[in-house]
């Protein structure tokens, strides 16, 4: 597992449609790319979420994190993808509604998936999922952006004031999966949410009237000719040619 820990900000994304964005579209040695956010209140978890998924590791303590992006590689159905993640600060909620920064929707908009993450222990982060699903909505107009609702902290039962059933009643009504993990605790439900929004932004990203590609391919594609091999063969073939007409 490579990874690798860019130390950027979300205001240091390439714009839309500058050369720097178009290289952004292919991994490590040419792979696809699939970028992730992870956006939610403040001190629900996220950096450890990213973190695990990243290293399989939990770290208790985190400094306030300034939107830092991270890459790994993951298999999807038998292709290696370049996975990019996207940290995010925390989201503040006031009268008014959500309080996003520019930063945070420039991240969004780039984003080809989001995990929404609340935590069980925090009521308030639960009703701020909806209002996130839908600005994260509004932010990609024109297009179902996949979304996978992630309910942190499930080890925490004695401080519980979410219950889990809430979170996958409200996950079903705003049509994403939902995942509840505990960050400290297990890794697998945690790679578990971030390899369905992979799988489901690499079948996006499928060209239009292409067969998709068998689940479990143990025959490797071929290689596409190079320009030697190509000017050999068309040799090979005038040189056929050209004995024929000289024996006829």
């Amino acid at each position: 597992m490579r990874l690798i820990q860019n130390m950027c900000t979300i205001a240091e994304y390439p714009a839309p449609g500058s050369a720097a964005a178009a290289d952004c579209c292919l991994g490590a040695a040419g792979r696809r790319l699939v970028k992730i956010a992870v956006v939610g209140a403040s001190g629900v978890g996220k950096t450890a979420l990213v973190v695990r998924f990243l290293t399989k590791r939990f770290i208790g303590d985190y400094e306030r994190n300034a939107g830092n992006l991270y890459t790994r590689q993951v298999q999807i159905e038998g292709e290696t993808l370049a996975i990019q993640v996207q940290d995010t600060p925390g989201i503040q909620v006031h009268e008014n509604g959500l309080s996003c920064s520019e930063q945070l929707n420039r991240c969004i908009r780039w984003a080809d998936a989001v995990v929404i993450v609340f935590s069980i222990t925090d009521y308030k982060s639960y009703e701020l999922t909806s209002q996130l699903h839908q600005h994260v909505q509004q932010l990609h107009l024109g297009t179902r952006l996949p979304v996978v609702v992630v309910a942190n902290k499930a080890d925490l039962l004695h401080v519980k004031q979410v219950d889990p059933q809430l979170g996958l009643q409200l996950a079903s009504v705003l049509g994403c999966s939902f995942y509840e993990v505990s960050v400290s605790e297990n890794d697998n439900d945690v790679y578990n949410a971030f390899h369905v929004l992979c799988k489901e932004v690499s079948h996006k990203q499928q060209p239009s009237g292409t067969p998709e590609k068998r689940r479990t391919s143990l025959i490797p594609r071929p290689k596409s000719p190079n320009m030697q091999d190509l000017k050999r063969r068309f040799k090979q073939a005038l040189s056929a040619k050209v004995r024929t007409v000289t024996s006829v």
